[in-house]
């Protein structure tokens, strides 16, 4: 007879569950720190709908997305749920696993009880139209990452998961090993083999970022399976042996270039130049690594925000930017000339579909795939091990925790079917790059459930402009254009042509720009026409500042002339923003 709960680490008979099992939840009143947030406790083992499958688990693997599950921020995972509604006032986290089956529902062929396996974590509703007439899942609507957007993850000694996340456990890997690997390599097989013409091939030039992390070490290898050839990115020279033992055919440090960022503006002549002299010294030191002058057929990207710009302009003509997260931020910058001239595409790529999960795996059953676990922890150990994440603290590669099994190294049952060098990285190290930014934040859509509540003072863009228009004609020299500014003490000037239409504005940025790779005189004889940003970017005087605010970031401005009556009144900056915040 089944006893009602079962100790850690004693596993009950094959296809015996139990009433209820031990877990780490998290809960809303605990939202923070992962020290704080996951506590033990004893819940309901969830009962399996007809297409799914309740497993034991062995080992778990470790990923960012329960430390943001954990902080609650950016969304409440559990409260997302309750309002869609499912009762569970709890959440358990866990996207990566392996472990045996105990129980199958009745839909279920692929796998039976006793079978060792590992999961993916993409779930989908099988009765999705989409789905049904054959979309890819990645797609559907119904799409989630088990363990973050949906419950009953792998921190606990049963989860429950869809028939179609379960796939065999590579027999020579042990329980930690097998549960550390399947979020990232599914993911960066998507990147590389999932986008038709640009899939990586035989002799293309793989550019990878973040070489010795969890993506960046799978994805050198998914390259090396491939017949390609890859140079990995690294933050330091003492990552190039173990990125080397993967399969790369050289590394750069990226430390040695200093061109990093959004890019400069267009009409910064100086400021383009001087990142032109970055990226391309870059570049060249992709030839010196290849050993000849080529460039990446696919970058493999998610740093974002600090990389875009030189992964575009050093991929080959025709090649492809694959992107699968943003860990430096969100908001980067292209030089479009280099998108379309060159016809170059940017890919984004989330996770893995069934199949390309299973061709992945595949890899790892050959024993062309090493897991990369750079450190496994007890059972005990989940919250310090999202802890490390939390503080950046924790290793290169990908981390693991024991769950039903007793000991590290268990669970392996056979040899690898080749032998490959097993990389280790530096005693202690530690990522020296800030954590990322929230990678699966659910995005604003067309259908809200609620409204985005926007909070606001109420100050009008009226309560804070500056009266009247400073204006100079089209024909007027910048020196002409400089002096009205100094003795106005103005930032900017609205150029009006013979009918009192206001044509554009010169700023003092654009004068400063005009200078950059010219001499004074050539600057000071320069038009206002010929400098000036074509257009007025306007506000109503009655718009609300936080939204005239907005409109600035947004086009990279300072100010805007503010309008009455659609007639130019006079002009709002960010100083008078500033000055407004200082109380003066």
């Amino acid at each position: 007879m089944a006893k009602e709960l079962y100790n850690l680490g004693e596993m009950p008979p094959l296809g015996v569950v139990p009433p209820k099992m031990h877990a780490w939840l998290i809960r809303a009143e605990r939202f923070g720190k992962p020290t704080e947030a996951f506590q033990k406790e004893v819940v309901n083992t969830p009962p399996i709908a007809d297409d799914e499958v309740l497993v034991y688990v062995m080992a778990a693997g470790i990923n960012y997305n329960n430390v943001w599950a954990g902080l609650g921020i950016p969304v409440n995972v559990i409260g997302a749920r309750n309002k869609a509604g499912e009762p569970e006032d709890f959440h358990i986290g866990g996207s990566d696993a392996s472990g045996i089956v105990y129980k199958i529902g009745k839909d279920v062929t692929n796998v039976k009880v006793g079978d060792a396996v590992v999961m993916h974590c993409g779930q989908y509703s099988r009765n999705c139209e989409w789905v049904k007439s054959g979309g890819d899942p990645m797609y559907s609507p119904t799409f989630r990452i088990w363990g973050y957007e949906t419950n009953w993850g792998s921190f606990a000694q049963f989860t429950k998961v869809q028939a179609q996340q379960c796939m065999p456990k590579p027999k020579h890997m042990n329980w930690e090993e097998a549960a550390s690997y399947t979020l990232v390599a599914a993911t960066a097989w998507r990147m590389l083999h999932g986008w038709g013409v640009n899939a990586v091939k035989k002799g293309d030039v793989a550019l990878i970022w973040g070489g010795a992390g969890g993506l960046g070490s799978m994805a050198i290898q998914i390259a090396k399976a491939a017949g390609a050839t890859s140079v990995a990115m690294v933050s330091g020279e003492d990552k190039f042996d173990y990125c080397m033992k993967l399969g790369a055919k050289g590394c750069i440090n990226r430390n040695e270039f200093d061109h990093w960022g959004m890019l400069p503006h267009w009409k910064d002549n100086v400021g383009y130049a001087k990142w032109m002299k970055g990226v391309r010294a870059f570049g060249a030191k992709i030839w010196e690594v290849l050993g000849e002058k080529r460039a990446p057929n696919i970058v493999f990207e998610h740093p974002g925000e600090t990389t875009i710009p030189t992964s575009i302009f050093v991929c080959d003509t025709g090649g492809m930017v694959v992107v699968c997260a943003g860990t430096t931020g969100y908001n980067a910058t292209v030089d479009l000339r280099y998108l379309w001239m060159r016809q170059k595409r940017l890919q984004g790529s989330h996770f893995a579909n069934t199949e390309q999960s299973n061709q992945m795996n595949e890899l790892a059953l050959r024993g062309l795939l090493d897991p990369c676990l750079s450190r496994a922890f007890t059972y005990e150990e989940i919250p310090v091990a999202h802890q490390l994440m939390y503080e950046n603290k924790h290793p290169h590669g990908n981390m693991a925790v024991l769950v039903g099994a007793t000991e590290f190294g268990l669970g392996a049952s056979g040899k690898p079917p080749v032998a490959i060098a097993h990389p280790t990285l530096p005693k202690d190290d530690v990522h020296t790059t800030p954590h990322p930014y929230p990678m699966s934040e659910p995005l604003p859509s067309v259908a809200q459930a609620e409204a985005i509540t926007i909070t606001d003072d109420g100050t009008r863009v009226k309560d804070l402009m500056h009266h009247g228009i400073i204006s100079c004609t089209p024909t007027d020299t910048v020196a002409t254009v400089a002096k009205i500014m100094v003795n106005k003490e103005v930032h900017a000037v609205v150029v009006m042509d013979a009918g009192g239409k206001a044509i554009g504005v010169v700023s003092q940025t654009d004068m400063v720009l005009a200078r950059q790779g010219r001499t004074s005189d050539e600057a000071r004889t320069m038009l206002a026409q010929d400098i000036m940003t074509p257009g007025c970017a306007t506000c109503d005087a009655n718009m609300l500042l936080s939204d005239a605010v907005s409109l600035m970031t947004g086009r990279r401005m300072h100010r805007l002339v503010v309008t009455e009556n659609d007639q130019p009144a006079g002009v709002i900056s960010m100083t008078d923003v500033v000055r407004k915040i200082i109380g003066e």
